[in-house]
């Protein structure tokens, strides 16, 4: 087979080239990941005889709901209006399929051989039954009195994730790998770098926290598996219907409930895309007499924001403490929680994570909740367990955490910059050479996942790291 790759510049190809097996053509479930033309300095994405991670066609992603113990605080009512600084644009929608209401098309790249495989055969478990959550809240609220927002949005997004596949034009909204085969395949050859630098170990652990339809570990994987990257797979998942499909897709995988039941006897790599937005946050306002957290209570049978009339100075920064009066923060004990055991794990056993998710570089004032519904903004309050709450993650804390928990921060940086910087345009050039009809879907692709205005700048990887384990590329 003639080698036709290009060479990006950022691997040794020396270790590599000797260990690459032969190979022809993996079939994306949307389209091909083709090969004999691209390489990250030794990382040749060449042909193989068929998938090398079965195709997954399952529900999004099922983000484990952290539930709070029911308040204690009383509350009043909000003051009206409240005076909260205005955050910049939220353009988190913009990424997803608007205004268009039929999705992007996958260009299609399949060869004419072989024939696709057989759909897998899943056994699906029950389907939860419906349940009127907002009535649910409303009797709590009546009973004990207002609830916390985390406990609101663990929940909510506990019922909407079990219950549908939000992902897609019949969904909710869309995340980076099913935009394009190109984000997870990078995601891969990251890995495969990090793995070979270290040795090319044969037991270590891969790990994926809400993994959704699986098509992030099924292009990571596959990419990183033409080097010999052969590791365990786990998912953190609590979804029974995922967990089926996942089991399906990916034999011999693990699940886990939760961080806690991880191995700890190898190093993880760990990759975390669109998982700390949807953890519970709390919101707390600054008020005359020092931060008040905001509650959720009743006005008749509407679900709305009060504030409750128990101090919660101790939970804002103290960089905020002297806040002007109606300034709004955010704050997620629960993302703290995952970061942490994410970072003693990479301390005590080594390892890399990636934290792909949207939000600032730092901390600002004003309300970044949002919920998402067939594509929309609606009211946060309004459907519970009916849309995808989400909000900012605090990339600044984030980093503190890790830091504070033995980890070493490779760097933090914006989406669009770090493809860049992994070769996303030399992969679509790869792809265009091949399949110019494909032109107009491919460049639209590329552009969604690395343009300021869509993903490229709004959204941020941050990389980690356990002692002693090398730097990441794409953090310059």
């Amino acid at each position: 087979m003639a080698d036709n790759t290009l060479d990006l510049g950022w691997i040794d190809c020396r270790r590599l080239r000797d260990a690459t097996p032969d190979a022809g053509q993996r079939q994306h479930q949307d389209g091909v990941s083709d090969g004999g033309e691209w390489r990250p300095r030794g990382l040749v994405l060449i042909d193989d005889a068929g998938p090398a991670v079965p195709p997954v066609d399952a529900p999004a992603p099922v983000v484990a709901a952290v539930t709070p113990p029911a308040p204690t605080t009383s509350a009043v009512a909000e003051p009206e209006p409240v005076a909260v600084v205005t955050p910049e644009p939220d353009h988190r929608e913009e990424h997803e399929p608007q205004p268009e209401p039929e999705p992007e098309p996958q260009p299609n790249l399949a060869p004419a051989e072989p024939p696709a495989p057989e759909p897998l055969a899943v056994a699906r478990p029950d389907p939860v039954p419906p349940v009127d959550l907002g009535a649910t809240f409303r009797r709590l609220i009546r009973e004990t009195g207002p609830i916390s927002l985390a406990h609101f949005m663990a929940e909510s997004n506990a019922r909407y994730y079990t219950t549908r596949d939000p992902l897609g034009a019949e969904g909710d909204f869309i995340t980076a790998p099913e935009i394009s085969q190109m984000f997870g395949e990078l995601v891969g050859l990251w890995l495969a770098d990090l793995w070979v630098r270290m040795g090319s170990r044969k037991h270590i652990h891969y790990v994926e926290l809400g993994p959704g339809r699986g098509t992030l570990a099924k292009d990571a994987l596959g990419a990183a598996s033409r080097y010999g990257f052969a590791p365990q797979v786990h998912f953190v998942e609590t979804s029974p219907t995922l967990r089926a499909l996942q089991s399906a897709a990916f034999p011999g995988c693990h699940h886990h409930h939760d961080l806690a039941t991880l191995p700890d006897d190898a190093p993880l790599l760990i990759v975390a895309n669109e998982f700390l937005d949807a953890l519970p946050i709390q919101q707390l306002v600054r008020a005359a007499e020092g931060w008040r957290e905001r509650l959720i209570g009743l006005d008749g049978d509407n679900l709305v924001f009060v504030l409750g009339d128990t101090p919660a100075d101790h939970l804002a920064p103290p960089s905020w403490r002297r806040a002007p009066q109606g300034t709004l923060i955010e704050t997620s004990g629960a993302s703290v929680a995952v970061v942490s055991e994410l970072a003693m794990r990479l301390r005590d056993q080594g390892g890399a994570a990636l934290i792909i998710d949207y939000g600032g570089r730092e901390l600002s004032a004003g309300s970044t909740l949002q919920a998402l519904r067939a594509h929309k903004k609606v009211d946060p309050l309004a459907h519970p367990g009916e849309a995808d709450l989400t909000a900012h993650v605090d990339f600044e804390l984030m980093q503190q955490v890790a830091v504070r928990h033995g980890a070493d921060v490779m760097g933090l940086q914006t989406q669009g910059e770090w493809l860049l910087q992994l070769g996303i345009d030399t992969r679509l050039e790869a792809l265009l050479r091949r399949h110019p009809a494909e032109a107009a879907t491919l460049r639209r692709q590329r552009d969604r996942l690395v343009r300021d205005d869509q993903m490229g700048v709004l959204f941020k990887v941050l990389g980690l790291a356990g002692r002693r384990w090398p730097m990441g590329v794409g953090f310059a």
